[in-house]
């Protein structure tokens, strides 16, 4: 009996052990739990400010810092893409008729992945009209092609990843002199529910 006895609290012992080990939450599970809301150009700023404070002086900080007036109203998750976009730039038409300039575009919107991209080039096609819009991303696509493309013809949207955006002006196969708009996918999540900024590399 005694030793009947003294087994039973070591199996109680193990399985208070196993209930203690807690779930390690992912990333996904805390997104999960903030609700989608309208990206406000207080995000940007501080976005801005965090990643440069570590290699620039607090003068050369004050001047990347963009003023409010840089900004246009965020979609506010009621509009489709065409739509937003028609309201931001009431005179696309003008806008598109006298660009001339090879190697640049008017609107360039910034998204998370290349799936992505196509998704809203599909979206636009109310607003776009007859008007040439390039992929800036890397799936299946070299940069060498988009440089030439960028080249040779006049195009009016591109839509692309940052980091091959970065690598197009860097390489200087895209101006960014004639861009009147810089569209960010802000509020958009990928599977693990990130959205563009919860992203390291970006």
């Amino acid at each position: 009996p005694t030793e009947c006895f003294l087994s039973q609290p070591e199996e109680k012992q193990e399985s208070t052990v196993k209930t203690k080990r807690r779930k390690k939450k992912k990333i996904s599970d805390i997104l999960e739990k903030s609700a989608p809301k309208p990206g406000v150009p207080e995000d940007l700023q501080n976005l801005l400010s965090q990643h440069f404070a570590e290699n620039r002086s607090v003068i050369e900080i004050e001047e990347l810092k963009l003023s409010d007036s840089c900004f246009l109203p965020a979609n506010d998750l009621t509009h489709s893409f065409s739509s937003y976009l028609k309201e931001i730039c009431p005179k696309w038409a003008k806008l598109r008729k006298n660009h001339k300039e090879k190697k640049s575009v008017v609107i360039l919107v910034i998204c998370s992945s290349a799936l992505r991209s196509l998704e809203l080039i599909k979206s636009m096609t109310a607003f776009k009209g007859d008007c040439r819009v390039l992929k800036l991303f890397a799936k299946h696509i070299k940069i060498k092609e988009q440089m030439n493309m960028l080249e040779k013809g006049v195009f009016h949207i591109g839509v692309g990843t940052p980091g091959r955006v970065k690598a197009l002006v860097e390489q200087d196969g895209l101006c960014l002199n004639s861009t009147k708009y810089m569209i960010l996918d802000w509020n958009w999540r990928d599977q693990k529910l990130r959205r563009m900024m919860d992203i390291p590399e970006v």
